[in-house]
């Protein structure tokens, strides 16, 4: 995706700590989301981190979890796209 590419929905500047949920034996990766609007979010992720192409995106300050699809990469970047919402998982601390 190109950086002057034009977007149909304003992605509005946030900075939340998040952690995406992989389901593999509830690891977890930490992350930061950087934007967000309703149908998804920039995410910044350690460089050397393995996030897979599909996983739930918990971020605490919305006290829900995020169904998330990644649509590009980009060094510590990811771009994701939202396919729905899940209630707070229960074996997560936040």
């Amino acid at each position: 995706m190109a950086e002057n590419e034009s977007r149909d929905k304003h992605r509005q500047r946030v900075l939340k700590g998040a952690a995406i949920l992989t389901g593999v034996n509830n690891s977890e990766v930490k992350c930061t989301v950087r934007n967000m609007h309703p149908g998804g979010a920039e995410l910044k992720v350690a460089p050397e981190s393995r996030v897979p192409d599909h996983f739930l995106l918990y971020v605490p300050v919305d006290g829900v979890a995020y169904r998330a699809e990644v649509r590009w990469r980009r060094n510590d970047r990811v771009g994701v796209k939202f396919t729905g919402i899940e209630p707070k998982p229960k074996l997560h601390y936040g």
